[in-house]
């Protein structure tokens, strides 16, 4: 059976639409992506728009960076990939028929589900918590801010990379006694 976290992560934000790449479909699946991708194009009308698109350079450079994808000429590929949405994945059950094919899908299915239903609690309770706060004036402010900074997705902040004049300061301090 497939990892719920294996398919957690393979699940990126691509123009809007939660997405998953067809070489990482094809790894779920146990095939090739070229089996993938050549059934898909067999059934071509199955797959409108809004189930599949194409990568764009631009959107291929930025997984690339993201270690998503392996570059060009290094074992990669030399088409860019295909994304599928939540329907197209669903889809692609019809067009890959074998039964490891609907364990797979049955598992990424409940995958979508379960993170629709994080994203759509965490709204919920951000807007209980302004409820809350307006009900109470700013009588428990402090804790209303201390709940937000707890509900609101940690971003760790990024390390400045190279030498900077705070960093040359700092080493010059330490080393006078």
């Amino acid at each position: 059976m497939v990892e719920i976290e294996k398919v957690e992560n393979s699940i990126y934000l691509i123009r809007g639409f939660r997405v998953m790449l067809d070489n990482e479909l094809a790894v779920l699946y146990g095939i090739q992506t070229f089996y993938l991708n050549q059934q898909v194009r067999r059934n071509i009308k199955r797959f409108p728009d809004d189930f599949m698109f194409q990568l764009t350079t631009e959107e291929a450079k930025r997984l690339r960076l993201q270690n998503a994808i392996s570059k060009k000429g290094r074992g990669g590929r030399r088409y860019l990939h295909y994304a599928f949405t939540e329907q197209g994945v669903a889809m692609l059950s019809s067009v890959l028929n074998s039964p490891k094919a609907v364990k797979v899908n049955i598992q990424i299915m409940r995958t979508f589900v379960k993170l629709r239903q994080l994203m759509a609690s965490n709204t919920e309770l951000a807007r209980k918590i302004e409820e809350l706060e307006k009900r109470y004036d700013g009588q428990f402010a402090v804790v209303f801010d201390a709940i937000r900074q707890l509900v609101a997705p940690s971003v760790p902040p990024k390390r400045k990379i190279g030498y900077t004049a705070d960093h040359q300061a700092n080493r010059v301090q330490k080393k006078t006694p």
